[in-house]
């Protein structure tokens, strides 16, 4: 059964001064326009794509309940984590969904797709008039290499072209990873795995 739901924004104002990176320094890094992080058609370079030692693929010490195989997004803390047997988990670095835009539930990876294509939906079209309507998958689209499909939902685990927004919320509630991890992810999780969001991380 898929559950999830987006949180008051009283809720989301409150978590906004435990994040990693404050949402102002995600913002100051693009022009005004491109309020999603999002700029279609940009290819990074390799350097651009080279992440903080913070935010770099790990495998770390993970407390938790859940069986291994099963995702777990912590968006405070800007992580994904796959859990490995022996209290153990993957990590990866990611972006999250800026103010207002953040959710938490349970869903299941319902659909996977390699260079998917980007069709931004009508709320971003209406912030953002300028936006491609369409966006064939490839380099330089805002969908990155790979998408993992969360349930029923519109939002999705994806790859990015704009590698300097891990770290930071500036999404419509989606959650990205630099291409390299994407594909990675991608590789080691097959349709039907279970994925936790959770807005804080569970002690």
């Amino acid at each position: 059964m898929i559950a999830f739901r987006l949180l008051p924004v009283a809720c989301v104002a409150a978590l906004a001064a435990a994040v990693t990176i404050p949402a102002a320094t995600a913002q100051n890094r693009y022009p005004a326009q491109y309020v999603d992080g999002d700029q279609p058609g940009y290819v990074p370079s390799a350097a651009e794509e080279e992440l903080p030692p913070q935010f770099k693929r790990t495998t770390v010490f993970y407390r938790t309940t859940e069986a291994p195989g099963t995702i777990i997004v912590s968006t405070s803390e800007r992580f994904l984590y796959v859990v490995q047997p022996n209290g153990r988990a993957l990590r990866y670095g990611i972006g999250v969904g800026r103010e207002g835009f953040q959710w938490q539930g349970l869903v299941k990876i319902t659909r996977k797709q390699e260079w998917p294509d980007w069709t931004p939906p009508p709320e971003m079209i209406q912030r953002q008039p300028y936006l491609p309507r369409f966006m064939a998958g490839g380099p330089g689209n805002p969908m990155g290499a790979r998408a993992l499909y969360l349930g029923t939902t519109v939002y999705r685990i994806h790859g990015t072209n704009q590698p300097q927004t891990i770290g930071t919320a500036v999404s419509s509630g989606c959650f990205r990873l630099v291409n390299a991890d994407i594909e990675d992810l991608y590789d080691r999780i097959p349709v039907g795995t279970k994925v936790v969001i959770r807005q804080k991380p569970q002690i």
